[in-house]
């Protein structure tokens, strides 16, 4: 080993390693028409759906009330939608708006085609649907995203539309 070696080696044992912070997109970087699969996806237990349901104040029985269930036309309690909806748009976050959203504007549509039962798995993506700058608030910009939610068949059972106010990137 020759010493300029040993000294390379030593420099990059005591040099700091670079580090990279998970964020999500900022303005400038969210394309039109892109669809965007968030991974990985969850699987809801009925401990999810009755903490969430009783959390929420939600005394619906189709959620809480196995026999009751039993007699509608599932035969079995219903994930509660909202709860759905939530892991939905909280399964795109990381990937596009941790740190980067200032605001979540609203939502224009929402639906449950087919609905969500106990040991389900939810897949999330997310098509960027609009963009446009801000024209009140300077570096930041409102994108539309449409998330889509499908279980372990490909089935949709969810699609929500929302405006974020976003974050252009600084200078």
């Amino acid at each position: 080993m020759t010493s300029a070696e040993s000294t390379t080696d030593t420099e990059s044992a005591t040099t700091e390693p670079r580090r990279i912070v998970q964020r999500g997109l900022w303005f400038e970087e969210f394309e039109l028409g892109a669809v965007y699969e968030h991974r990985p996806g969850r699987t809801v237990t009925e401990a999810d759906n009755v903490l969430f349901t009783t959390q929420t104040m939600n005394t619906q029985a189709l959620h809480l009330d196995a026999a009751y269930s039993e007699g509608t036309q599932f035969g079995v309690r219903l994930v509660n939608s909202m709860f759905t909806l939530s892991t939905l748009v909280g399964l795109s976050v990381a990937q596009l708006t941790q740190g980067t959203i200032v605001a979540n504007l609203g939502f224009s549509e929402i639906s449950f085609p087919k609905p969500m039962f106990h040991g389900d798995t939810l897949y999330a993506e997310t098509k960027i649907v609009d963009k446009r700058e801000s024209k009140s608030r300077p570096g930041e910009g409102i994108v539309t995203l449409e998330h889509t939610g499908r279980n372990q068949n490909g089935d949709v059972v969810a699609i929500a539309v929302r405006k974020t106010l976003v974050q252009k990137k600084p200078s």
